[in-house]
């Protein structure tokens, strides 16, 4: 399985409650996008359903070895005390579904309704419960306050604050944090081993400390849209020419994967403008970088026309402009 890096201190807390025999029945695996929540989820069910049974795993950490018969079994998605929640393909058989679905949840009941069959434990992993459509979260919440036995909840979440209080109250959060320039450049070089030193720093600085936005950035030229909101920021655009080139270039099809890094990308440039500002300059950047990070955040979940969202965000930029270049 894919080596997990930086995440030292969740780690300890999960093996702690795994060596001392008292694992709460469900965890929330929370923090931002990309950084490793559904791999430590991933690792963390295999390690104790490989600890249930045997042979003792004698590995740091969450690993388990390759060899390890359960390890084989879990790679191949036949575990049969194993089930994982996600957004399932449409029908076309490309896009995902927007939510994972109450029939889905509803479904773990053939889980919970056998004996485990390979060691003490049957294990869910939902990634992400933040994609849980209402219903979906209603059922679940009762297999959360009733647990059945020997049960294990691994719930991955990018935006813990919106979940139900009544389902946050029933699980023991994790908070994985970013990565630091260390932990980020081993996991470059690990999911990219043909990209050379240069590109490995470029993408370490663009993803953030966040491994998976920065693969996912990997080839999508970068550098001009970061050029293009840096020249928003400093002239403003009066005439709408700027902002207008931009909604329009990234609103084709084929831009659908730029459109999404600048989506991620705006709000975290118009954080690091704040930074530099203080007094009421200050509290106009935070102000646009809260509209910016609500617009971004809901674009995509809500299938916001991109052209209209591209100008909306490239307006919060130009905002930042010095009063001389708004003409």
């Amino acid at each position: 399985m894919t080596p997990l890096f930086g995440h030292d201190a969740a780690v300890a807390a999960f093996r702690a409650g795994l060596a001392g025999g008292r694992l709460h029945h469900a965890w929330l695996i929370a923090g931002p996008q990309g950084i490793g929540k559904a791999l430590f989820a991933q690792k963390a069910a295999l390690r104790v359903l490989a600890e249930g049974a045997g042979p003792p795993v004698d590995l740091p950490g969450l690993d388990v070895p390759d060899e390890h018969r359960i390890a084989r079994l879990v790679e191949a998605s036949s575990h049969p005390d194993l089930m994982r929640l996600k957004r399932l393909p449409k029908d076309n058989g490309g896009d995902l579904a927007r939510s994972i679905s109450v029939d889905q949840v509803r479904g773990l009941q053939r889980l919970f309704s056998t004996t485990a069959s390979l060691s003490p434990w049957r294990m869910v992993i939902i990634d992400s419960i933040d994609d849980l459509e209402r219903s979906g979260a209603n059922a679940l919440l009762k297999n959360l306050e009733e647990p059945p036995p020997n049960s294990l909840f691994l719930l991955v979440s990018h935006a813990p604050e919106r979940l139900l209080p009544t389902i946050r109250s029933r699980c023991r959060q994790l908070r994985l944090s970013i990565l630091n320039d260390d932990a980020m450049t081993s996991a470059l070089q690990a999911a990219l081993p043909d990209a050379d030193q240069a590109e490995i720093a470029s993408l370490r600085q663009v993803g953030e400390g966040s491994p998976g936005r920065a693969i996912a950035f990997r080839g999508l030229e970068i550098d001009k849209l970061d050029e293009a909101m840096r020249e928003l920021a400093d002239k403003g655009d009066p005439a709408n020419a700027r902002r207008g080139a931009l909604a329009q270039s990234l609103s084709l099809k084929a831009a659908q994967p730029r459109y999404e890094a600048f989506l991620a990308r705006a709000p975290s440039f118009i954080a690091s403008m704040a930074r530099q500002r203080r007094g009421p300059k200050l509290a106009e950047a935070l102000r646009l970088w809260e509209r910016a990070s609500d617009l971004a955040g809901s674009a995509t979940r809500l299938s916001l026309e991109p052209q209209s969202v591209v100008f909306e965000l490239a307006g919060m930029l130009a905002a930042l402009a010095p009063e001389q270049a708004h003409g």
